[in-house]
């Protein structure tokens, strides 16, 4: 993983509902301090790196308090089982 600045690659459980049509909608972040932060609404979703911690994931363009903020969902390679990926953030350090 190649970090261009000074920020952190941070994993978050995220709270997610799902569509009668598949579509995976976050709905609230937990913080590492366990602070609950409610996504008040998805802007966007489109595949795209993480370009100031590396990785790659699909890019969710949230609203959270009024504020736009960016989450990623990294896939997991696995082909089954209970496993679908990872949340993270990018923290500046």
């Amino acid at each position: 993983m190649v970090k261009l600045d000074n920020s952190d690659k941070v994993y978050v459980p995220v709270v997610v509902s799902f569509s009668e049509e598949g579509e995976m909608r976050p709905r609230s972040i937990i913080w590492e301090d366990g602070q609950i932060f409610t996504i008040d609404r998805v802007l966007d979703v489109r595949p795209s790196p993480a370009r100031k911690v590396g990785g790659q994931g699909d890019k969710y363009t949230v609203k959270i308090n009024g504020k736009v903020s960016a989450i990623y969902f990294e896939r997991s390679a696995a082909l089954n089982g209970p496993v679908l990926g990872r949340w993270f953030v990018e923290r500046n350090a």
